[in-house]
């Protein structure tokens, strides 16, 4: 049970700006921070000083010339990247913070500052491609801490429960042996990825697994995916570090989904995810999407909370949703495709 939790967000530090109504906004940052005092965790709590990531750092999961066009556009002024993702004058250093963040978080919790590490930055993250912003996404911030973490050798799980699919994510480690990709999201819904055959590269078979289901699903569906093809999936390939994009747009209050989800569901999944982790000081949850601030602040507080062995339940968990039907067909595609934990040695395989 963890007791400590490193936290990296400083909304003073935020200069990334969006246009007036849009949905991915600065506020969110400190929506995130209040939860964790609503659910009286403040002395838990270790702040974390967030540091930039490096071009190193971040080429290993970007390709440099994106990297390059991208802090020239900012440079210039910015301006539309995609209809729905935009950059300003401020939005490099603003992304560049929010990737380090969750590298000095890494670095932390090696150090055995805290149990556990929560990111609450800005843009989010699990959109971004090698070469591409979309869906409000500048860099891949937990794409960044996962190939640290690989390149020294360690069996990252990535485990991805935003309400959108992390196409970006995805991508980047398609064909990479030594991180598991695991996602649920709502189907079909933005940005159109992450069906159930979508399973990895031939150099990582099995090492994608995503869960879509059908709007209105409830918690108990979610839970469910995680109690038989997550949870089971993820310990047959013994990770070494666990790294969630916690996004908390399946909230049934989100504006921009349509799942049906409570801040009590998401602390049922937070401690579904602590379970993976070897050993304390080895989680660290980097916040992505949920964009109604309320439940947005309702459900970080249940989530750390869970992890930290509080009890804080401001919605009771929600049930009777549609979709278990859907992760049964997500769980039967990932075993007839072969378990990556069967047969093949994955050490090995490196």
């Amino acid at each position: 049970m963890a007791s400590m939790l490193l936290v990296a967000g400083d909304p003073t530090l935020d200069r990334h700006e969006t246009p007036a109504g849009h949905p991915e906004r600065p506020s969110r940052v400190g929506a995130a921070l209040a939860g964790i005092d609503a659910a009286g965790l403040k002395e838990a709590v270790v702040r974390l000083e967030p540091r930039r990531a490096t071009l190193e750092e971040l080429a290993r999961v970007h390709a440099p010339g994106y990297l390059e066009a991208l802090r020239a556009f900012c440079d210039a002024g910015g301006g539309n990247l995609d209809p729905d993702t935009v950059a300003g004058p401020g939005s490099w250093d603003t992304a560049i913070l929010a990737a380090g963040a969750v590298l000095a978080g890494i670095d932390a919790l090696d150090a055995g500052a805290g149990d556990a590490a929560f990111v609450a930055a800005r843009p989010p993250g699990h959109h971004a491609s090698a070469d591409l912003a979309m869906g409000f996404c500048l860099l891949n911030n937990v794409a960044v801490g996962a190939a640290a973490l690989a390149e020294r050798g360690e069996r990252v799980v990535i485990v991805d429960w935003d309400v959108h699919h992390g196409n970006g994510t995805q991508e980047i480690f398609w064909d990479d042996p030594r991180v598991l990709y695991v996602s649920t999201h709502q189907s079909p819904w933005y940005p159109g990825t992450g069906r159930r055959t979508e399973r990895g590269g031939k150099g990582a078979p099995g090492l994608t697994i995503n869960i879509p289901v059908p709007a209105g699903a409830t918690g108990d569906v979610l839970c469910h995916a995680f109690d038989t093809l997550i949870l089971p999936a993820a310990a047959r390939f013994d990770p070494t570090w666990v790294l969630v994009s916690a996004g908390f747009d399946a909230h049934r209050e989100d504006p921009l989904a349509g799942l049906a989800l409570t801040a009590g569901d998401f602390g049922d999944l937070a401690a579904r995810v602590q379970q993976l982790a070897p050993r304390p000081g080895r989680l660290a949850l980097v916040l992505e999407g949920g964009y109604d601030l309320g439940a947005l602040e309702r459900s970080v507080g249940a989530a750390l909370a869970a992890i930290l062995g509080h009890h804080y339940r401001p919605e009771s968990a929600s049930a009777g949703g549609p979709g278990m039907d859907a992760v049964e067909a997500a769980r039967r595609a990932h075993e007839e495709g072969g378990d990556p934990g069967h047969g093949v040695d994955q050490r090995m395989s490196r």
